[in-house]
């Protein structure tokens, strides 16, 4: 059955997701850092994640594991939970199962719009972004509130018909990103300035945009992904450290000198607020993300990227730090909670 939410007590909380551990993005440190912070509030949260079944490799996204488990399975998980509410992360096979079951079952629920995926198809295949709303339209309808981290974002689901949405920033661990301590191990000996890119090495990143920049200084790509080894040969000047987490990854930010994100698919770019928490300025194309991230003190937009850095590189480094600790997971969590739709205490039987 689907339990009560009585009160303020701790409440059951279902996340199903297809982007989970050992995946590294945004959706998955998004998603852990407010489960932590859900947890430490006294909330019991449950996600059953593609880390549970098994699962095939995603066309074109080798890396990226798609998860196959029958409806039956994730229905009798869902009861045996017995959540207070539910919220599906993303829009792959698991929260389509999910989804099925909850609809069945007369259960509301909550979605959130990640990733700007129909302009991720479109910069990977070439067909039109248009063909793909009307499936997001389909799967988000039914949901009683639509998570999204940016008035950008808010605004281009309300252009595609999708108007429930819900309000839900992110934050930064401000413990690990910080200016103090010290630089990359790697950055010794390098030309300045340091130019900075950290995400996941794919086409849709635009990251050649920023490895065919003219400028002065060592360009650093941190991260991995399926265009890592064509890039890395074509722009042998460059360094590719791979895959930073913890520690190290707040060390490549702090010893930068400016984290240059040429991405124009991106919802909101989490990379941008942990490298100003570390003191470092961002340069970026004035587009969705950072329009809706970025001030003239911590951050320059502009469709001339060079130009973009060359401003950036003159930014305070205080300031950004400042300005990069005001984004909290908690505050991140406490809208999550304001956003979840919680359930009566009518039975349900467990699906089929």
């Amino acid at each position: 059955m689907i339990r009560a939410a009585g009160g303020d007590a701790s409440r059951r909380i279902l996340i199903v997701t297809d982007a989970w551990s050992p995946q590294v993005n945004g959706v998955v440190r998004t998603l852990q850092s407010v489960r932590a912070q859900l947890t430490s509030m006294g909330h019991v949260v449950e996600v059953i994640g593609p880390d549970r079944f098994a699962t095939l490799p995603c066309p074109t996204y080798p890396e990226i594991r798609l998860a196959m488990a029958a409806p039956w399975t994730i229905g009798r998980m869902i009861a045996d939970f017995a959540p207070d509410a539910i919220h599906l992360a993303t829009e792959g096979p698991l929260c389509l199962t999910a989804r099925r079951w909850c609809l069945r079952q007369g259960v509301r629920f909550t979605t959130a719009y990640h990733t700007n995926f129909p302009d991720y198809v479109q910069s990977r295949t070439g067909l039109s972004a248009d063909w793909f709303w009307p499936y997001f339209r389909w799967f988000h309808g039914p949901a009683s509130a639509v998570l999204t981290s940016t008035p950008s974002i808010r605004a281009g689901l309300h252009r595609a018909g999708i108007h429930q949405t819900h309000h839900w920033g992110r934050g930064v661990d401000v413990s690990l990103f910080k200016p103090e301590g010290p630089a990359h191990p790697a950055y010794e000996g390098l030309t300045g300035p340091i130019l900075l890119h950290v995400g996941r090495v794919a086409v849709e990143k635009n990251i050649e945009a920023f490895l065919a920049l003219d400028v002065p200084g060592t360009k650093v790509v941190v991260g991995d992904g399926p265009a890592r080894a064509a890039l890395q040969a074509k722009y042998p000047e460059a360094l590719f450290l791979g895959l930073q987490t913890g520690e190290p990854l707040a060390a490549a930010y702090r010893g930068a000198d400016c984290l240059v994100f040429p991405s124009r698919t991106d919802t909101f770019g989490l990379v941008m607020i942990e490298a100003l928490a570390c003191g470092t300025p961002v340069a970026a194309y004035p587009v969705m993300g950072p329009v809706d991230v970025l001030t003239d003190t911590v951050g320059v937009m502009d469709e001339r990227l060079e130009a973009a850095v060359a401003r950036a590189l003159q930014l305070d480094q205080a300031t950004c730090a400042a300005y990069g600790r005001r984004f909290t997971w908690r505050r991140s969590a406490e809208e999550f909670l304001g956003s979840l739709h919680w359930l009566s205490a009518a039975p349900l039987a467990r699906a089929a």
